[in-house]
């Protein structure tokens, strides 16, 4: 079993807190590997498992050259009942795994993405979303007797339909998409030039390397630093590599030498980034809650420290018991009052109210931070 681990924590953290499959590649079948791990022991799945492509003969281009398509031994099945009989028993044994706020994500085409969608339904999995990945430069078909297939699909689903708190980071997606809400649909390349893994003679390593930009966007989307992501078709390693390098642990099950190998080499290759830029965008719905009482009882805001609104127009006082009283007397919460001053129904008195702090007006949500952030060092 090689040893990968990650350099994510400190070694003497490491060697207290880490089970010894974490950050490893373990060679074997899946189904029976997954069954020596411990139940509930990673927060996500990405699997790519084999597609049962069905593939007759030789596949071959306009000029009769053959075309390098997947026909290795582990995409065969004898029966669609045979696949579907090792898609429930690999499914099973990944779902035990999964924390009950995990998630799993499953890639495949139309060859098998419809069975296995049907088999996690019956096995309570509830889907979550189904994501088009729109190939920028599928291959073509050669023969012109079809559409060109220029999508695959994965599944995202969580343990069960009820559930709660499984990771999605709506909001640091939204800001990567330019402020717009992240549609189901992601365009990306196929896996091509320096990212391709080959062999001595210059052949793919693997036929279906999935690309790295595909894997950071599952993982981003689904995990949070620290977490652990198990494939249990681990390939040539891609997960582990992104996961790596995004500061997540992994583990991978992969029964072939060849692509263990070729994993391995390009697991001792990645630097995983520095904590400073893996820090999740952290909605504010997401953060603890913090009352103004809690702003006055850590001394930021003292008891008769006079707030103002960003433009001096009215005034209030803080008082003792986590009210403020305005100018006229009315003692309320910073909302209502900061409501009432205005003439209206409502008021978000964090960034109404500001205090001068030297020279300049602070908002009080500010203070509110430091407070939060004091919670989050004396929690960890």
């Amino acid at each position: 079993m090689p040893q990968l681990r990650s350099p994510s924590r400190s070694s003497a953290a490491l060697a207290t807190t880490q089970p010894e499959w974490l950050d490893t590649i373990i060679k074997g079948d899946c189904v029976s590997r997954m069954a020596a791990l411990p139940a509930h022991s990673v927060d996500a799945i990405f699997a790519d498992p084999p597609y049962n492509l069905q593939l007759g003969g030789d596949l071959t281009r306009p000029d009769q050259s053959k075309v390098d398509a997947v026909d290795d031994a582990w995409d065969q099945f004898e029966s669609f009942a045979a696949y579907d009989a090792f898609t429930r028993a690999w499914l099973l044994a990944a779902r035990r795994l999964l924390k009950p706020n995990g998630t799993i994500w499953v890639i495949g085409s139309y060859h098998n993405i419809f069975r296995v969608g049907a088999i996690m339904q019956d096995l309570g999995f509830w889907t979550l979303n189904d994501i088009v990945w729109r190939k920028s430069n599928p291959m073509p078909n050669f023969r012109g007797r079809r559409f060109q297939n220029a999508h695959e699909t994965l599944i995202w689903a969580s343990k069960d339909k009820d559930a709660k708190g499984y990771t999605f980071n709506y909001d640091a997606m939204k800001a990567a998409n330019d402020d717009t809400q992240m549609r189901s649909d992601w365009l990306f390349p196929i896996c091509t030039g320096g990212e391709r893994l080959k062999d001595a003679e210059g052949s793919k390593t693997h036929p279906t390397q999935k690309p790295e930009a595909l894997l950071a966007r599952v993982i981003l989307s689904s995990t949070r630093p620290g977490d652990t992501i198990l494939d249990p078709f681990f390939g040539t390693g891609t997960t582990g590599a992104v996961a790596k390098r995004l500061g997540r642990h992994f583990v991978g099950i992969e029964r072939e030498d060849s692509y263990i190998e070729a994993a391995t080499d390009r697991l001792l290759s990645v630097e995983p980034l520095d904590a400073d830029f893996l820090q999740t965008l952290t909605p504010k719905r997401a953060e603890p809650r913090v009352p103004f009482s809690s702003v006055v009882e850590a001394g930021l805001l003292p008891p008769g420290t006079e707030l103002t609104d960003a433009k001096g127009r009215w005034q209030a006082h803080v008082r003792a018991d986590g009210t403020i009283a305005s100018s006229t007397g009315e003692a309320a919460s910073i909302h209502r009052v900061g409501a009432r001053v205005q003439g209206l129904d409502a008021c978000n008195g964090w960034t109404f109210w500001h205090v001068r702090d030297g020279g300049r007006l602070r908002v009080i949500d500010e203070l509110r931070q430091i407070v939060r952030e004091r919670i989050a060092v004396s929690g960890a």
